[in-house]
């Protein structure tokens, strides 16, 4: 992973809220991730939901919107979490927070 890129996920993971980051290639598999909120099996859990909502979202954008608009950021807040998801057409950014 390039510095840059190492850089900028440490610098999201360090604000007081965020409880987990992670980029998933848009195959599904996580590429990278960070915060104990994402470990083991609950993060690949955490994987399929993301890429199925993200699938979801273009889907029905491709449905009902013309002229190819993209979904560029999807912000889900529960009462527990608050789940900031950015797809790219290769990778998708997800960022996991305690909604306070």
């Amino acid at each position: 992973v390039p510095s840059e890129i190492e850089s900028t996920l440490n610098h999201i993971s360090s604000h007081r809220n965020v409880r987990g980051v992670m980029v998933l290639s848009r195959e599904g598999p996580i590429i990278r991730h960070t915060g104990a909120a994402f470990e083991g099996e609950h993060g690949r859990k955490y994987a399929g939901v993301i890429k199925k909502i993200v699938d979801a979202c273009k889907h029905g954008f491709d449905e009902t919107i013309e002229g190819g608009d993209d979904l560029k950021f999807l912000r889900i807040r529960t009462k527990k979490h608050e789940i900031m998801i950015s797809p790219d057409e290769r990778y998708i950014l997800v960022v996991l927070q305690h909604p306070a």
